[in-house]
């Protein structure tokens, strides 16, 4: 019993880590969009989306309305997106995503997670031959036909559709996300997350041991406040 236990509360915790994680990466979108073009989501397409996204993970809309006055007001923290290249062990590409108040403390964290785990933190770019930046929308199904609507959105840059459940992924060019953004609002289609995300194009394929050391060297940094999002080359496989 007190094993089972145990299971439980761990998985509860686990679960209220990540919301909490959650909460903070689209609070800090939120503030980012706030600073770059004001408080009013209707004037404002990235905060617009930032908002979206908070609602998508159920962030509660005290809080939403909360981090947007927040960033509205003169002593709220600024925050800069920076991105880190690094390696991990093997030679497996990590791109690390961040919004910082503190670049000098955030690089010398990551830094040091990278070094731990015997990787390298990489110079600024670096990477821009491994990964692609797209646009990825999650959108709900519900009343659409997706062969019809795959036929209707090529036109705003749609370039792969995957179904999942009641849900949709839409992929497009990093060019293409506005275009996108705008035929689904034109549509009236529930987006309930939009964002940009790193592909790789090629991948390291490691297996047993050295893939775990992969795993707990990205979970180390995901943990990490400042960090947004952590993308790899690795390709696990079985031995």
């Amino acid at each position: 019993m007190g094993r089972a236990f145990e299971k439980r509360k761990h998985k509860m915790f686990a679960r209220s880590d990540k919301m909490a994680k959650l909460f903070t990466k689209y609070g800090r979108e939120i503030a980012m969009a706030v600073k770059a073009s004001g408080s009013d989501p209707d004037m404002n397409p990235r905060l617009r989306t930032a908002v979206q996204n908070a609602k998508g993970v159920n962030m509660p809309k005290d809080r939403i309305d909360a981090a947007i006055k927040r960033a509205a007001s003169k002593d709220e923290s600024n925050y800069v997106e920076v991105v880190y290249s690094g390696y991990g062990p093997k030679g497996v590409a990590i791109l690390i995503e961040t919004a910082t108040d503190n670049p000098t403390r955030t690089v010398a964290n990551i830094r040091s997670y990278l070094n731990r785990a015997d990787g390298s933190l990489g110079t600024s770019g670096s990477l821009d031959f491994i990964f692609t930046r797209k646009g990825v929308f999650t959108i709900s199904l519900q009343g659409l036909n997706p062969e019809e609507l795959e036929l209707e959105l090529i036109d705003a840059g749609l370039e792969e559709i995957e179904v999942e459940g009641d849900e949709a992924i839409l992929i497009t060019a990093f060019e293409d996300f506005a275009k996108m953004q705008k035929a689904l609002e034109a549509q009236k289609i529930h987006v309930t997350n939009a964002e940009f995300q790193q592909f790789a194009n090629n991948f390291m394929e490691l297996s047993g041991e050295n893939a775990e050391k992969i795993h707990e060297l990205i979970d180390k940094i995901e943990s990490d406040e400042d960090v947004q999002s952590v993308y790899h080359n690795m390709k696990e496989v079985n031995e």
